[in-house]
């Protein structure tokens, strides 16, 4: 019968962001026969101690792994997060990464599965917009070809009635153009909640099945900017997760590329006047 291995139970509570003491706690793990839960956990993972079956399937739910996890030889690779466009606070929670992890993990897994659907299916064609500018084409450039492709004016996007209509209009018609579209900001909880300068967007620019994710703890009002400037890391061919600020340069020049969409600067020179 195969083992657990001690050295992915150590590696799953640190990519679960988790101290020995937290774990242990969240665990439920208490003092027996003099040995305290830090220690106990610690024999666990030392590989001095095998743990029960209901020890195993509450550590598989507290560090969010499946259960043949703990039984590899060697921990998996990090989930594939692409570019990371992201400028980190220096305070950032190495538990919100953690969570962030297991986030892109799962939507890697939704997104393979659907690409596999896809491919199946005879009429499925590679779509033409992923990949298909450059920075250097312009702000201007890039925004008439999301509009063409998502055949959406700014004055149809205007007309709703509220900014939530506005979006689901504009989700509407991203999703028709081929683009999966998700909200997600944490993994089924609110205790899981993943910060916005962790994680505001994700975007996968597959040709088969391109994804968008939109952290949806962050305020309704900024969803469509959101969506909009991962459809510009589409256009440019970029997966990546993108966080709370915007300080490298295709970050900026992705969020111009949002601004433009919503407000274009013809607009603004003339609200300057």
């Amino acid at each position: 019968m195969p083992q657990v291995n001690p050295k992915i139970l150590r590696w799953a509570r640190d990519t679960a962001g988790l101290d020995i003491a937290e774990a242990a706690q969240k665990l439920g793990l208490r003092e027996k026969r003099g040995v305290a839960p830090e220690e106990r956990l610690a024999a666990l993972e030392a590989g001095e101690v095998e743990p029960s079956r209901p020890l195993l399937l509450k550590i598989v739910k507290q560090y969010r792994r499946s259960l043949l996890t703990f039984y590899l030889s060697a921990p998996p690779q990090r989930g594939d997060r692409g570019q990371d466009f992201r400028t980190l606070p220096e305070d950032y929670s190495e538990t919100d990464e953690a969570l962030l992890d297991a986030l892109i993990r799962d939507i890697r897994a939704r997104q393979s599965l659907v690409r596999a659907v896809l491919e199946d299916e005879e009429d499925t064609a590679p779509l033409p917009f992923i990949n298909s500018m450059n920075q250097s084409d312009g702000v201007e450039a890039l925004v008439n070809g999301i509009r063409k492709t998502l055949q959406l004016t700014l004055e149809d996007f205007r007309a709703e009635a509220n900014r939530n209509d506005a979006f689901n209009l504009l989700r509407s018609h991203t999703e028709e153009a081929g683009v999966f579209v998700l909200l997600i900001g944490n993994l089924g909880s609110y205790h899981t909640a993943i910060a916005l300068e962790t994680f505001r967007g994700f975007a996968v620019a597959d040709q088969i099945a391109p994804f968008v994710i939109i952290n949806d703890q962050d305020s309704r009002a900024a969803w469509s900017f959101t969506l909009v400037h991962e459809l510009a890391h589409l256009w440019l061919g970029e997966t990546g997760v993108s966080g709370g600020t915007a300080e490298g340069g295709v970050e900026r020049f992705c969020n111009d590329v949002a601004g433009e969409f919503l407000l274009p600067a013809s607009e603004l020179s003339e609200l300057r006047l």
